[in-house]
């Protein structure tokens, strides 16, 4: 990668779909490991917290977007439930396949959000963890999962987030400015891949802005809970039944 290579991904915040998607094909190997050691182990903590919103059962039909390699979508299926693994990257359906091809209650798409490949009203439940502030509209995709999720069905969101607490706050983005980045050169194949990553966090917008893009897309019966302080928030809507 060059170094202009490298300040597009830095400096490149309007999301551009065909960057971002290689962005992830060139880290989906060791996708998974990078996380859980940059976010010292909680990813697997946020992961159980995002599946029990979920709250799967077998032969409901589940939309898991943003699935990378697969890892939530096991956790989703194994209620029964009927998974479907979305993710925009192939590099990192590809991945899935290769790790999860064998369980049979998931099945990998590459989907774009903003445009999903289903029909109206396809599953009962639609969630996205730790994607959606990578889509370049990410207002579009809330209306298009709204569109693919049966009335009465659930959307959760599980992404990163701002912590409440001043002090706190200050010690995490100490951790995501000066620290982060050293260990990520460190343990990921992309480096500069997670710079991008630390930036589009820095700029998500806080738990209530998004609360209100959930409701703008149609979602009724919003709400959000913090988990590990802020730093990631769950999201939750229902969408309603006709004429409600």
């Amino acid at each position: 990668m060059s170094d202009h290579d490298a300040d597009i991904h830095k400096a490149d915040l309007g999301k551009d779909p065909a960057r971002v998607s290689g962005m992830f094909d060139e880290v989906a190997a060791g996708y998974d490991r990078t996380n859980t050691v940059l976010s010292l182990g909680q990813d697997r903590l946020w992961r159980i917290a995002t599946t029990r919103a979920v709250a799967p059962h077998a032969g409901q039909r589940i939309l898991d977007l943003a699935a990378g390699t697969g890892a939530s979508s096991v956790a989703l299926a194994k209620s029964g439930a009927e998974v479907t693994a979305g993710d925009f990257s192939p590099g990192m359906i590809a991945e899935g396949r290769r790790r999860h091809g064998h369980v049979p209650n998931v099945t990998f798409v590459q989907a774009d959000a903003m445009d999903l490949p289903f029909e109206d009203d396809s599953f009962d439940a639609v969630t996205i963890s730790f994607g959606l502030r990578n889509v370049n509209d990410p207002k579009r995709a809330l209306r298009e999962m709204l569109r693919v999720t049966t009335p009465g069905g659930r959307l959760v969101v599980c992404e990163f987030s701002h912590p409440q607490n001043p002090a706190f706050e200050g010690a995490y983005r100490f951790y995501n400015d000066r620290i982060l980045p050293v260990v990520a050169k460190t343990v990921s194949s992309n480096a500069d891949a997670y710079d991008y990553l630390n930036e589009s966090i820095r700029d998500w917008p806080d738990q209530v802005t998004l609360a209100g893009w959930l409701r703008d897309a149609g979602w009724t019966q919003v709400a959000h809970r913090d988990l590990t302080f802020g730093i990631v928030a769950l999201h939750r809507g229902v969408k309603p039944h006709a004429g409600a």
